[in-house]
């Protein structure tokens, strides 16, 4: 095993295999430090205080990739039309009605075929999976010339002790002057919070992928299994 940082930061593991092999078994552990925050406790530059806003010069060309616009949809462009009448609003109550819009079009649904839905699927079906929503938000975002990324990671929800749960999870970041990236989940209609485990932050979904690799052909299953267990709780722990 190698690991390496892909062009945007994120850090992904290569694994080499010196013969073939018929299950391959993937086990991820890691330690979260768990702390309420409030996810609108950040600053913005005066000139990104209401929306539409142009981003300064050098900051334009270093967000190059994260204004691509990759598919063309007449729902979509109906659906960026209508956003856009709201001009000369706050940028953050710009971005609140924008994130719950999108939550209300489109209904969360587990989606096990691999790959995204286009936006023009996701908007005429009005239902989609996490990372249908989180890219269908990333185009809307980019057509009004705010530079969005792709997340992919894990949504830690708690509750009494036996009820925490964690979950595969996708959702949008939009770069905001001064506060830097900020997380909108479509599929609640919030912001990101301390819940929000980002493992990679990418232009497309692709880039994103937890797994990718290459198989001979075969018949192929996918188990998924997750489990929480708190370090420090105010509960017996296991």
């Amino acid at each position: 095993m190698h690991w390496h940082q892909d062009p945007f930061g994120n850090f992904v593991a290569r694994v080499d295999f010196t013969g073939t092999l018929n299950t391959m078994s993937a086990e991820v552990k890691f330690t979260v430090e768990w702390k309420d925050r409030d996810p609108f406790d950040f600053f913005l530059e005066d000139y990104a205080q209401v929306f539409p806003f142009i981003y300064e010069n050098s900051l334009e060309k270093a967000l190059y990739p994260y204004f691509e616009l990759t598919e063309e949809s007449s729902l979509l462009s109906d659906l960026v039309t209508g956003v856009m009448e709201r001009q000369g609003s706050g940028i953050i109550e710009f971005l609140v009605r924008l994130n719950k819009e999108v939550n209300q079009r489109i209904a969360y649904t587990i989606r096990m075929e691999p790959g995204i839905q286009s936006c023009e699927q996701s908007l005429a079906l009005a239902s989609g999976s996490c990372r249908d929503s989180a890219w269908l938000l990333v185009q809307i975002l980019r057509r009004m010339h705010l530079a969005a990324r792709f997340v992919s990671g894990y949504l830690l929800e708690t509750g009494d002790h036996a009820d925490d749960r964690l979950s595969l999870h996708a959702w949008t970041e939009v770069y905001l002057p001064g506060a830097g990236w900020i997380g909108l989940d479509p599929s609640s209609g919030l912001f990101a919070g301390a819940g929000h485990i980002p493992l990679a932050a990418t232009p497309e979904p692709d880039s994103a992928a937890p797994v990718s690799g290459t198989t001979g052909q075969c018949r192929s299953t996918l188990n998924f299994m997750s489990e929480v267990i708190r370090l420090n709780g105010t509960n017996n722990d296991n």
